[in-house]
């Protein structure tokens, strides 16, 4: 299982806590250091079911400063792609991405169904 986090995060270092109190094998990876490419971007929200929307760190200053609240929805999401790719800033985080899911955000209850 792959844990992209942003290690300063306080939500990233409770949801890897929360990891490892479970006994929940990861690798990790730093999205600041190592940005998410576009592929991996596109792999992982295909996997998520979720709306390409709950993969931006809507909270972030980036998303605020570059005013993607009222950008994102005339961006077609090929253009959403490689804006999320540019900046591991943009990314929602942490993300926890396994076989078969990619789970964007700490969610505990998403992440206990998910990693039962």
């Amino acid at each position: 299982m792959l844990f992209v986090c942003y290690p300063k995060c306080s939500t990233c270092q409770k949801a890897k806590a929360w990891l490892q109190e479970r006994g929940v094998a990861f690798d990790e990876r730093d999205i600041k250091q190592d940005n998410p490419t576009e592929q991996e971007l596109r792999a992982w929200h295909e996997k998520s079911g979720l709306p390409l929307k709950r993969f931006f760190n809507t909270s972030g200053l980036q998303y605020k400063a570059l005013g993607l609240k009222d950008k994102l929805p005339a961006m077609t999401e090929d253009e959403q792609y490689a804006l999320l790719a540019t900046d591991g800033m943009l990314v929602k985080r942490p993300l926890i991405i396994g076989e078969d899911f990619a789970l964007p955000g700490f969610k505990v209850k998403e992440w206990e169904e998910k990693l039962k």
